[in-house]
């Protein structure tokens, strides 16, 4: 089990993890890498616009999704020392990778499924979340859009089903009005969700679109006015005040 766990690592750190960096005081893997992708995220929205923010968002939402995924996946698999169908869902969904990164995209996202199908939790989760991106990069949006709106709605895990919403928000932008975006965006507008500040700026970014500067500014004010918010994403909202 030690042997498919380090070399299950190895290929994460080799393939798809960034390299870390030493300014992080806590050993808490899963939140570390949570930052970075937040970070990224963030420098994503202040460089692209409302429109065309979906088309540079994809690899970095299943490279940030995966990071995070995998890091509890295995974090799981070295506590569960009888949990047999974890290890074979890990080993199943890193051969999807490896198909994916080998250009076989269709065996890799039958593989995906398949990994779906016979997982739970994050593991099923991360799955999903990769097929429909596969799926979307194909063309078939059709069969993306619906397994990102079952992410949307079952989920297990909270941070998963708010990043389906926000790529689903993303991808229907230029068909809502600034309110339908607004309602539909409404789960991220919580403290609890992991993309408050990334909904915040989203929301106040689509009703300046429609030039309803006092309805974008009460999304502004929210993230000016928090402490916690991210320097890039303040920054931003400071600028569109």
């Amino acid at each position: 089990m030690n042997k498919h766990i380090e070399k299950l690592k190895a290929f994460w750190n080799t393939h798809i993890v960034p390299p870390k960096k030493d300014n992080a005081e806590s050993t808490d893997i899963t939140d570390g890498a949570e930052r970075a992708m937040y970070r990224e995220i963030n420098e994503e929205l202040h460089a692209q616009k409302l429109t065309d923010f979906v088309m540079r968002y994809m690899r970095l939402i299943i490279i940030g999704a995966t990071v995070i995924v995998i890091s509890v996946v295995g974090w799981q698999i070295s506590s569960a020392r009888h949990s047999a169908n974890l290890m074979q869902s890990a080993a199943m969904y890193e051969s999807a990778i490896i198909m994916m990164f080998d250009g076989n995209a269709v065996a890799a996202h039958e593989q995906l499924m398949n990994t779906a199908r016979t997982s739970r939790g994050g593991m099923r989760d991360i799955a999903l979340f990769s097929a429909s991106q596969m799926d979307i990069q194909m063309g078939n949006i059709e069969s993306g859009t619906a397994t990102l709106e079952n992410l949307r709605r079952r989920a297990s895990s909270r941070d998963f089903r708010d990043l389906a919403t926000l790529h689903l928000a993303m991808m229907r932008a230029d068909e809502m009005t600034p309110r339908e975006f607004e309602s539909f965006m409404s789960p991220l507008l919580s403290k609890r969700s992991p993309f408050y500040f990334t909904g915040l700026l989203l929301v106040a970014k689509k009703h300046l679109s429609a030039d309803d500067y006092q309805s974008a500014i009460r999304f502004l004010n929210r993230i000016v006015g928090d402490a916690n918010a991210p320097v890039s994403i303040r920054a931003e909202a400071e600028m569109l005040r």
